[in-house]
Formats: C-alpha cells, sequence, structure tokens
C-alpha cells in the first residue's frame, strides 16, 4: 500500500542545483526589468524637468530651455509663450512719498521731482488702464475714476495661450479652436 521512495544522494543534488539555478535566473530576471523601469522612469523626469522656453519655428522638437541656434537649421530659437509673457510683465516706475503718481517709463515724480522707482507690478488679473495700481482679482470699477477694470496683459496671454492650437508640422498655422491645418489636414495640437 504505501510505496517508500528512496532518493539517492545524487539524485537530490541534481534537484538542489536546478533549485538554485532557478532562484538565480529569476532574480537577475527581476533585476533586469527593475533596471528598465528605472531607466524609463528617470527619462520620463529628464523629459518633463526641460520645460521648453525655446524651440524651432521649422523644426518644432528642436527644444531648450535658453535661446540658441536650430541643430538642424541654425535658425534662432523663438520664445514659447511661457517665456515671452514672463519678459512682458508688467513693470511700473512710482514716486516713493506719492504712490499714487505712476508711470510705465523711468522719470521724475510730477509733484515732488524725486526719481521714480521700478516696481514689479502684482497682477491679480484685472487693472484700470488709467490707475495701473488698482488691481483686482475680478472684473469691476476701478476705485479712483470708476472705469471698468481690464483683464491685465499677463491674463490676455494665459488666455491666448490656454487656448492656443497649432498644425505639429506648420507651427505657423495657430488657431484658438482645434480643428485641421489648412495647410496639410492634420489635426491641431493644443501647444503649451
Amino acid at each position: 500500500m504505501f510505496q517508500i521512495i528512496f532518493y539517492n544522494s545524487n539524485t537530490i543534488k541534481m534537484k538542489t542545483i536546478k533549485a538554485i539555478i532557478l532562484l538565480v535566473a529569476i532574480t537577475f530576471s527581476f533585476a533586469g526589468f527593475a533596471q528598465k523601469s528605472k531607466a524609463n522612469s528617470e527619462e520620463n523626469k529628464a523629459s518633463t524637468a526641460l520645460t521648453t522656453g525655446y524651440t524651432c519655428a521649422m523644426h518644432p522638437d528642436e527644444k531648450s530651455d535658453k535661446p540658441g541656434k536650430c541643430t538642424k537649421c541654425g535658425m534662432d530659437l523663438q520664445a514659447s509663450k511661457k517665456e515671452q509673457m514672463k519678459k512682458d510683465a508688467v513693470k511700473l516706475y512710482c514716486c516713493p512719498m506719492h504712490p499714487e503718481v505712476t508711470s510705465a517709463k523711468a522719470g521724475k515724480c510730477t509733484k515732488c521731482k524725486m526719481d521714480m522707482k521700478k516696481t514689479v507690478q502684482t497682477s491679480k488679473g484685472y487693472s484700470c488702464s488709467m490707475h495701473p495700481e488698482i488691481t483686482s482679482a475680478k472684473a469691476g470699477k476701478c476705485s479712483k475714476c470708476g472705469m471698468d477694470l481690464t483683464k491685465t496683459k499677463k491674463e490676455q496671454m494665459k488666455t491666448e495661450v490656454m487656448n492656443s492650437y497649432s498644425c505639429p508640422m506648420h507651427p505657423d498655422v495657430k488657431s484658438n479652436k482645434a480643428g485641421k491645418c489648412s495647410k496639410c489636414g492634420m489635426d491641431m495640437k493644443k501647444t503649451n
């Protein structure tokens, strides 16, 4: 009824060796996959870490985080909308003694003739065109003159960038809504 199986020492040694080889193979395969996935994640981090500040008009795949020349055609790289927004930040000059006296250019205060100091306007979204120091987070009226507050340049650029589409093959073809490229018929892609 009961069978007694006798293993000789050679059979046990062979099975042990096979088990060890199998464990080593499994360990190396897991290590290999772990290295590949780590490399892929580092590659993705590197591609997202490079914020595209400048691109070539003819080769949109040519990207750089600083101004320079395209490596394919030698053209100057153009600033992205985000970089343009940084450059176009609204800078005001105001009198240290009379903060209500402001100007877009450096000069002297009209009241006391002191040099006007440069200040960067903290944009809240809306400002008065006559009194740029009057800002608000939402549309409304200027507290000094009663005029409607208008979107600041930064807010206008944000709106423009958010609603911007271009052709991957023809970056000069742009639209404020999704559609087809007028030159090649490809789908327009949302730009960042």
